[in-house]
């Protein structure tokens, strides 16, 4: 299970107007992503990241069924919920909260607001999909009313399948996100200057 250890960065909760929580992904640390921050317009965000209990979110793929992931995964899902609520009754808006996430945690981000559908500030997915061994449609309801989505992976990708991401764009999609989704040929696992300028412009700007 997940207990609650959150590292921030950026501006105070008390005086920043938005709030931006990044989910670090298997085998990394919550100071790894929040490192991406230096690149992106965020400097007048308060930064949030949760550090996963021994480095990772839940034990198995993200393809395997649900229930070979739990109790990690509604532990991780939780947290994140947990963290949204608390931001909001400090002050900040549900509209100028914001998500990232990459690999395991770009998963986790992708699952977290669409089982939660409202208009948040926005969500980046650096190479992730929504979560199990088949979409589970039944699990995502409500609406983002026009909220951007970036969502960038690799052909091929070792742990995500371009199939997923189509899909999983799809759907967020259909709740009524606005998403931008880009495959890169041959990317490797990992974040590019051309994801993070996307990202940029189309959630924070």
């Amino acid at each position: 299970m997940h207990k609650e250890n959150i590292v921030t960065a950026g501006k105070p909760i008390a005086t920043a107007s938005k709030a931006l929580i990044m989910v670090h992904g298997r085998g990394a640390s919550a100071e790894d992503i929040l490192s991406l921050a230096r690149w992106l317009p965020v400097s007048d965000y308060a930064l949030l990241a949760p550090q996963a209990t021994n480095h990772t979110w839940y034990p198995q793929s993200f393809l395997a069924p649900p229930a070979q992931n739990e109790p990690w995964l509604s532990s991780a899902l939780d947290l994140l919920k947990k963290m949204t609520d608390d931001l909001q009754q400090q002050g900040i808006a549900r509209e100028h909260i914001y998500f990232l996430g990459f690999s395991q945690g770009a998963c986790l981000t992708l699952e977290f607001v669409a089982r939660n559908a409202a208009k948040y500030g926005g969500a980046v997915a650096f190479t992730g999909g929504l979560i199990g061994d088949k979409i589970y449609q039944e699990n995502y309801n409500g609406t983002f009313d026009g909220m951007p989505v970036f969502i960038g992976s690799s052909n091929p990708d070792f742990h995500v399948p371009v199939q997923r991401v189509h899909e999983s764009a799809a759907i967020l999609q259909k709740m009524g996100a606005g998403v931008t989704e880009k495959i890169y040929d041959n990317m490797g696992h990992t974040i590019i200057e051309d994801e993070i300028r996307l990202a940029s412009e189309l959630v924070f700007s």
